[in-house]
C-alpha cells in the first residue's frame, strides 16, 4: 500500500530529527570513548573535527552525486552506511587512533550528505500536501533544536545507562531506523521521483560549479549567508568563550551558567513555537528585521555593560525567542528561490560556509578577550554583531524581503536556472 503524502511527510521529519539525534549522541559518546581509551584530551578534540569536518564537506563535495544518483536513494544508502560504520566502530576495540578517526571520519561524510537530502526533499512532499513552506521550515527549526538540546543529555545517558558501546550500539539502531523509515515510508511526488530515476547526467564540475554560480548572482541569499555566518561567528564567541567568562568574574557559580544557556534555549523553543502557529500571519520581512537586530548583539552588550544576573537572563530569554524567527525565514527562502535541480549543490553550499563561522568564533572569542579584556571585547563584539545583522536589513529596505518562486521574473538569471 502506497504511503499517503502525509504519512510520508511526517516520516522524513521522524527520520531527519531521528539522525539529529544520533549525530549529537555520536559527538558524546566517541569522544568519551576516546578518552576512556586514551586519557588525551587533544585527541578528544581531534576526534571531534574528524567527524565535525567531513560531515560539512560532504554537504557541498557530494552534491552533484547525490542528485545523480536521486535524493531518496542517497538518503537511504548514507543511513545504513553510518549505521554500518558505527558497528565497525564497536567491533574494533583496541584498534588504533588513526582508524577510529577514519571510521567516525567515513560516518561524518555520510550523515553530512544524507541530511543534506533529507532537508531537500522537504519541498515536494509540503507542496503534496498543502503546507507552507514557512511553517514547515519553522517546524523542522524547532525540531531539530530541540533534538540538538536533548541529544547531548541523552548521550550522556545513555553512556551511564548502557555503557559506551552501548551507547554506540543504540546510535547505529537509530541511524538503521532512520534507512527504514525512508525506505518504506517515505515516497516523493512522481515529478520528483521520475527525475531521481532519470537524471541529467551533468560532468561533475560543472554541475558543482552551477551551486557556485547561482547563489554568486542571487543577492539576497549572499546577505543571508554573510548574516548567517556572522550569528555562528559571535554565537559560538559568546558561548565558549565569552559567557562561561563573564559568570566566573560575576558570581563564579556553574549554575548560573546554565541558567543563561537554559534561558536562551527556553527563549528559542518558546519563539519557534509562536512562529510555528503564526508563520502564515506574520509578515516575513518584519520577523527577520526583528530577529537579525534581536536575537544577537543585545545579549552581548548587556554582559558588557551589567552585572546583574536576572538581567543578563532575562535579555538572553528575549534574545531566544527573538532568534526563533531567522532559519525558518532563511530556510523558506532558500526553498523557494533555489530551482529543485540545484538545492541540493546550493543548501550544502550555504551550510558549509556558515558552518566556518563555528571555529573562527571559537578564535576571535579567546583571542578578543586576551587582548582587550573581557568587558571590551563583549562590547566590540556585541557593535560588530550588530553592524553585521544590519547589511541584510539595510539590503532589504532598498528592496524588501520577498520569497518569489524560482524561475518568476524577480529570480536572478543564471545559466544555470535559465
Amino acid at each position: 500500500m502506497r504511503p499517503s503524502p502525509k504519512t510520508s511527510l511526517v516520516a522524513l521529519f521522524t527520520a531527519d530529527i531521528l539522525s539529529a539525534l544520533g549525530t549529537r549522541v555520536s559527538a558524546v559518546a566517541i569522544p568519551w570513548l576516546v578518552l576512556l581509551s586514551t586519557g588525551s584530551a587533544s585527541k578528544m578534540g581531534v576526534i571531534a573535527a574528524a567527524e565535525m569536518l567531513p560531515y560539512a564537506l560532504t554537504g557541498v563535495l557530494a552534491a552533484p552525486f547525490a542528485d545523480r544518483f536521486g535524493h531518496r536513494r542517497t538518503s537511504v544508502v548514507t543511513d545504513v552506511g553510518s549505521a554500518l560504520a558505527m558497528v565497525a566502530v564497536i567491533l574494533s576495540p583496541g584498534s588504533s587512533f588513526l582508524h577510529l578517526a577514519l571510521l567516525v571520519a567515513a560516518g561524518g561524510a555520510l550523515r553530512g550528505i544524507g541530511d543534506r537530502v533529507k532537508h531537500v526533499m522537504l519541498r515536494p512532499l509540503a507542496e503534496q500536501c498543502g503546507v507552507g513552506m514557512l511553517r514547515v521550515a519553522s517546524l523542522y527549526e524547532g525540531l531539530s533544536r530541540g533534538a540538538t538540546l536533548v541529544g547531548a543529555p541523552l548521550g550522556g545517558l545513555l553512556i551511564a545507562l548502557l555503557g559506551t558501546y552501548g551507547a554506540l550500539w543504540a546510535d547505529a539502531i537509530s541511524f538503521a531506523l532512520c534507512g527504514l523509515l525512508v525506505a518504506t515510508l517515505v515516497v516523493l511526488p512522481v515529478e520528483e521521483s521520475a527525475e531521481a530515476e532519470a537524471p541529467v547526467k551533468e560532468p561533475y564540475w560543472t554541475a558543482l560549479r552551477g551551486g557556485f554560480s547561482f547563489l554568486r548572482g542571487d543577492q539576497v541569499l549572499i546577505g543571508m549567508m554573510v548574516m548567517t555566518f556572522a550569528i555562528n561567528v559571535f554565537s559560538q564567541a559568546s558561548g565558549s568563550v565569552f559567557t562561561p567568562l563573564w559568570v566566573e568574574e560575576v558570581v563564579g557559580s556553574p549554575v548560573v551558567l546554565g541558567l543563561l544557556f537554559g534561558g536562551f534555549a527556553g527563549g528559542a523553543l518558546l519563539g519557534n513555537v509562536i512562529f510555528t502557529v503564526y508563520a502564515d500571519r506574520i509578515p516575513q520581512y518584519r520577523a527577520f528585521l526583528i530577529g537579525a537586530l534581536v536575537g544577537g548583539a543585545p545579549r552581548l552588550l548587556t554582559m558588557g555593560l551589567s552585572d546583574q544576573v536576572w538581567l543578563v537572563v532575562s535579555v538572553s530569554f528575549l534574545t531566544g525567542i527573538a532568534n526563533a524567527s531567522l532559519n525558518p525565514v532563511i530556510g523558506a527562502t532558500l526553498y523557494t528561490r533555489v530551482p529543485p535541480a540545484l538545492q541540493t549543490r546550493v543548501f550544502g553550499l550555504m551550510g558549509a560556509l556558515t558552518f566556518a563561522g563555528i571555529p573562527v568564533g571559537s578564535l576571535l572569542g579567546g583571542w578578543s578577550v586576551a587582548w582587550l579584556g573581557l568587558r571590551p571585547a563583549l562590547l566590540t563584539a556585541g557593535g560588530l554583531f550588530l553592524l553585521a545583522t544590519l547589511i541584510p536589513v539595510i539590503q532589504m529596505y532598498r528592496r524588501p524581503l520577498s520569497i518569489p518562486k524560482y524561475g518568476s521574473p524577480a529570480q536572478p538569471k543564471t545559466e544555470e536556472a535559465a
